[in-house]
């Protein structure tokens, strides 16, 4: 070719450059790296996003997507699962192993912490069998300063054939420095990227090569990496095995892989009977088990500590890991632990119902003001029911719980992020274990708390079907901040003394029937065995008041959200059906209308748990949002005579009651109270919920189950209690 030809090529390159950045080119870049890692901190700080982040395994079980600009880019930035290795044993592996070979993005942000790096660099070494370019962000690298490790980053980018830039998601540090990096790689002006292979010896990088070789005469293509293909299949990948088999039907390629698998067991048996020292039968049978999958692993974090030794420095007289060790001496220790953790929650309940009262008190003012407000500005008629009984009545009936519902978001999120929710999870093990549910059950029934939907979809998490299908099953048992509203209006009707205690042993109560019901589950409904619990301890750290503030206005955005479309929206339909048909006066109204129609015809069946018909089609109601139970009580006793007559009797008490907490005390009685806060823990979760049980065990027929047991057991429980309650009192 002559020196034209490369001049006109050069040129031509130069004037693509100059249109890919005129015309914004996007570089796709895919967050890959362990949990706890901080991938989400980085992205939500990159992409302006505002992802939830928690300092434990399992936050983001689904990819995020943001796109921002920077560098004269568009960057396309996608979080995905956070995941230990790239094997085929969890959900949250394999999605991130079909993402990177199917979209097969421009760049892989490989998101390593700091302080764990001989676990985290495990699953770098299988990125870089993949043979994809990468990029390395060495987070949270203000706590490896703060320890006195010492590491040198250019060395081990070497090592690695990858640029590593330290970077601090909390507070932002780094970032811009990490993606004006990813440009340099994406155009190819990085001096450090170049394609390494792990050395995993002599013997296996054989192995490696004879499957490799039968791959290529096969016909496989490079675009799946070759070599990460051939090290899967040895590890006995079954997904890829099916890939395999898929492309080579006459099974020349798994006969291959078998032989060397054989070969290298016998071998490798051979040598350890031949060196080993001492009892020979005891080593014959080790030799027995010298499998291929467990010497490619050990090769690997061979590579790695070796790797660590030529750039790593610990300091082995750190104040940080001290100071989580001894936290952890109280927090997790066996017996400790418990109370530690039922102090915590009570702590958590206390302060939202003592400290939520003064705003609630505010909100309720300012409802009741604005009904009158409007009451009086409007006649007689349909509009102002409306308006006073329906919407205002409705809405705020629920929206006065909103500081309710933000002091609880604050405090599981200051738990999350601090590290105390793993620590929990580890405590909570043994007991998830002896009621047929894993470890890692309790960090999805925790964050039921906040919302039965994300704590659905957070048991992908859990890698054995059989716990993750029972953890789904009973999650409805934890009580959702839905359930909040009508919670702190029964307990300020009728137990305002022993607010905390009665908030608390609802709470600890359904955790309880949650772990009940999974051991009657797994032993008659759902049938395997439970894979052993390993979960990682980040640990401590301080959070952010920012972060916290920002996932707790988040929860209470979604919250709002609610309120201005299925609250509002139920609250207009269950007042049409309570205001019609019309009569002479509310009374006959009240007890002719629509709605009062359908009690009655329920009301037989809730009898027994000591509800009337105004109770029953108020949890009727609840089935689409639980919160829709606390605006319909509100808006069926809002139009009676009940609620004049108390009214006159509240203008001249002095006691400043809420008017829902007044009818309710007229209309009921502590042990139908008690019985109807039992059946609001235990009956159907919302629409939501079911639909999500369905989506992520596959099955219309676990939604139903779950419909159908809950209920069940909220109507055998409520009603043993009053039954034995009217017995007793």
């Amino acid at each position: 070719m002559h020196h034209a030809d490369y001049r006109g090529i050069e040129a031509g390159e130069t004037q693509l450059h100059h249109i890919a950045q005129e015309h914004q080119h996007t570089i796709h870049v895919a967050l890959v790296g362990n949990p706890n890692c901080g991938k989400t901190s980085i992205f939500n700080i990159a992409a302006h996003a505002h992802e939830r982040v928690g300092n434990y395994s399992g936050v983001t079980v689904d990819e995020k997507v943001g796109t921002f600009e920077h560098g004269g880019y568009t960057f396309r930035l996608v979080d995905l699962p956070g995941t230990y290795s790239l094997s085929a044993y969890s959900p949250e592996e394999l999605y991130v192993r079909r993402h990177i070979i199917e979209q097969n993005p421009d760049i892989i942000l490989n998101v390593v912490d700091s302080s764990n790096l001989e676990r985290n660099l495990y699953l770098t070494t299988q990125l870089i069998d993949m043979d994809i370019t990468m990029v390395m962000a060495l987070n949270m690298y203000d706590e490896l300063q703060r320890s006195g490790d010492r590491l040198d980053t250019t060395q081990l980018g070497t090592l690695l054939g990858m640029p590593v830039v330290p970077t601090t998601g909390r507070t932002g540090e780094g970032i811009d420095r990490l993606f004006d990096k990813i440009i340099e790689v994406f155009e190819g002006r990085d001096t450090q990227t170049r394609h390494i292979h792990v050395n995993h010896g002599e013997e296996l990088e054989r192995c490696i090569k004879q499957l490799r070789t039968e791959l290529y005469q096969h016909g496989f293509s490079d675009s799946l990496s070759t070599r990460f293909l051939s090290i899967k299949l040895l590890e006995n990948d079954r997904q890829l095995e099916q890939y395999a088999a898929e492309h080579d039907p006459d099974g020349s390629v798994m006969a291959m892989r078998n032989r060397i698998a054989d070969t290298y067991r016998k071998q490798s048996g051979r040598r350890l009977v031949e060196s080993g020292e001492g009892d020979q039968r005891h080593i014959k049978a080790e030799a027995e088990n010298q499998d291929i999958e467990s010497a490619i692993t050990d090769a690997k974090y061979a590579f790695v500590r070796g790797a660590l030794a030529e750039c790593y420095e610990k300091n082995e007289h750190s104040t940080l890991h001290a100071l989580t060790d001894k936290i952890d001496a109280v927090a997790t220790h066996r017996w400790l632990g418990y109370p530690v953790f039922l102090i915590i929650m009570f702590i958590t309940f206390f302060c939202t119902f003592a400290v939520g009262q003064y705003p609630m008190d505010w909100l309720e003012a300012l409802f009741d003001w604005l009904g009158g407000l409007v009451g009086s500005a409007m006649g007689e008629g349909p509009l102002r029911s409306l308006l006073v009984d329906g919407v205002i009545a409705g809405v705020g009936s629920v929206l006065v719980f909103l500081p309710n519902i933000l002091i609880l978001y604050l405090f599981i999120s200051f738990m999350e992020d601090s590290g105390y929710m793993a620590r929990a999870a580890f405590i909570m093990d043994k007991l998830m274990h002896r009621m047929g549910l894993h470890g890692k059950s309790f960090i999805p029934m925790i964050m039921g708390f906040g919302c039965n939907v994300p704590a659905i979809m957070a048991t992908r998490t859990i890698e054995d079907r059989k716990s993750r299908l029972l953890t789904m099953l009973v999650i409805p048992m934890m009580s959702c901040s839905a359930r909040i509203p009508v919670y702190v209006i029964l307990v300020s009707a009728f137990f305002s003394k022993w607010a905390a205690f009665v908030l608390t042993g609802l709470y600890l109560l359904g955790m309880v029937m949650a772990v009940l019901m999974a051991k009657l589950f797994s032993r008659f409904f759902v049938k395997g065995e439970s894979l052993p619990f390993v979960m990682e301890l980040p640990p401590y750290r301080m959070p952010t008041a920012k972060a916290v503030l920002r996932h707790t206005w988040e929860k209470g955005k979604e919250y709002l959200k609610k309120m201005g479309t299925i609250i509002l929206g139920a609250s207009i339909i269950v007042w049409a059906l309570s205001y019609y048909p019309t009569g002479d006066n509310r009374r006959e109204q009240a007890e002719n209308s629509y709605m009062a129609r359908i009690g009655k015809t329920i009301e037989p069946i809730m009898r027994p748990c000591g509800f009337d018909w105004r109770q029953s089609v108020s949890l009727l109601a609840g089935v689409g949002a639980k919160e829709v139970v606390a605006s319909t009580m509100a808006v069926v006793y809002a139009t009676s005579d009940d609620e004049a007559e108390l009214l006159e009797a509240d203008f001249e008490s002095e006691e400043n009651e809420s008017r829902i907490v007044e009818l309710i005390r007229g209309n009921m009685t502590p042990l139908s109270a008690a019985s109807m806060l039992l059946f609001i823990l235990l009956y159907m979760p919302c629409v939501s919920t079911v639909v999500a049980i369905k989506n992520e065990s596959g099955k219309w027929k676990w939604a139903l189950f779950t419909v159908a047991y809950t209920i069940g057991l909220a109507w055998v429980v409520s009603t043993l209690v009053f039954q034995i309650g009217s017995l007793l009192i």
